[in-house]
This record gives structure tokens, C-alpha cells and sequence, in this order.
């Protein structure tokens, strides 16, 4: 069930400001990594009835999805994107990209969160703000699932993007995971400038080399 209860704690800390984080795009083979922060203020209330259906962004359809990007962006306090491209990701690895990314989400930010909260297991390195790190923070914290919907819509609008310049990959069908389709065009047509060469099934193509 998703509620404010965590932010409820951290607001009784005397904190005004809490931000949610979350990142799409770790496992596919193309594509960025892209993070988004959600900030709330203290006095925030899921009283909009859209709002009521925020969730983690993997159990919610495409069109859902679509409603409520519009409808977060409106009703929080505030949000940033961070985005790192498949250039950076091989350069410093995955990891450090979708930390990159969350950087960049902070950063693009007006309203600077006194603490957050984010999903995973590795907090982020090197920032001042206090933060703490859920598991699944995306399925139970109001402002980390809202995140996860800002992140997945992002991502999936570049990868349609990049289904108009590269159709024959099909990226508007798996967004850049390595599916059963995906890894057949893969072979039928090689990688293209967006895959991740760093990534086992794309770096056979340039070993080979």
C-alpha cells in the first residue's frame, strides 16, 4: 500500500522537505539510464483522486502511466530529471551512471529536498543531504513510487524516439531490454549507435572486431 507514512517520520524530524528517487533503465542493452526526484513539502496530502493511484511504475499500464506523469509534475512541490546516455554508462559502468543520473535529477531541482528517500540498496555517494535507502521504496513511499513514474515515462518517450531512428530494432516494443525480439534483431542487424557496448550481448559484436 502506498502512503505518506515514511514521509510522515521524516517530517516529524522537523524536516520541511522530503524527495522520493528512483531510476528506469539499469538492465536494458540500449538506451540511458534515466533518474527522477520528486520533492513534497510537509503540509502534502494525496487528496487528488489520481493521485491515489500512484504506484510503482511496473504495475501500472502504459496509459496510466501517461495520465499520471502530468498529474505528479502538477501536484508535488517540485521535480528533477537526470539523465546519463549509453556513452557514460560504458564509460563508468551502470552503477555509477544511474548515481550520475540521480545527481543530475537533484540538481535540476528548485526546491533542494532536506532528506531523501530512495529505492535500492546502495545509498548515493558523495551528496550532503541525508538520505535513506529502501527496498522496494517504489512499492510503500508515496514520493519514491511518484519518481519511478516520472523516470519510466521519460525513458520510454526517448526510446520511441529512438524506435523513429532505428525502426528495425523495434524499440518501441521493448524500450532497450534484452527480449527474445530484441536480441533477434540484434543479431540480424548488428548494434546501433544507442546500444550499450559494455553490455555481454552487444560487446561480442565489437570483440570480434
Amino acid at each position: 500500500m502506498i502512503d505518506l507514512s515514511e514521509e510522515k517520520r521524516i517530517f516529524e524530524r522537523g524536516l520541511k522537505f522530503v524527495g522520493g528517487i528512483d531510476e528506469a533503465g539499469r538492465g536494458p542493452l540500449a538506451g540511458p539510464v534515466v533518474a527522477a526526484c520528486v520533492v513534497l513539502g510537509n503540509n502534502f496530502k494525496i487528496d487528488n483522486k489520481k493521485l491515489k493511484l500512484v504506484k510503482d511504475s511496473k504495475k501500472l499500464s502504459p496509459k496510466r502511466r501517461e495520465e499520471l506523469f502530468s498529474v505528479i509534475q502538477e501536484e508535488v512541490l517540485d521535480f528533477g530529471i537526470g539523465i546519463c546516455d549509453q556513452e557514460t554508462i560504458d564509460r563508468i559502468n551502470v552503477l555509477e551512471a544511474s548515481f550520475l543520473a540521480m545527481k543530475k535529477a537533484i540538481s535540476a531541482l528548485r526546491q533542494k529536498p532536506d532528506f531523501i528517500v530512495l529505492d535500492g540498496r546502495l545509498p548515493i555517494p558523495n551528496i550532503s543531504i541525508q538520505q535513506r535507502v529502501i527496498k522496494e521504496a517504489d512499492n510503500t513511499v508515496f514520493c519514491v513510487a511518484a519518481a519511478s513514474i516520472l523516470a519510466k515515462v521519460t525513458r520510454d518517450r526517448i526510446m520511441l524516439e529512438m524506435h523513429e531512428k532505428y525502426p528495425m530494432y523495434r524499440f518501441d516494443k521493448h524500450k532497450g531490454y534484452g527480449t527474445k525480439l530484441h536480441l533477434e534483431m540484434l543479431e540480424k542487424f548488428g548494434p546501433c549507435p544507442i546500444h550499450r557496448r559494455s553490455f555481454a550481448p552487444v560487446k561480442k559484436f565489437f570483440n570480434n572486431n
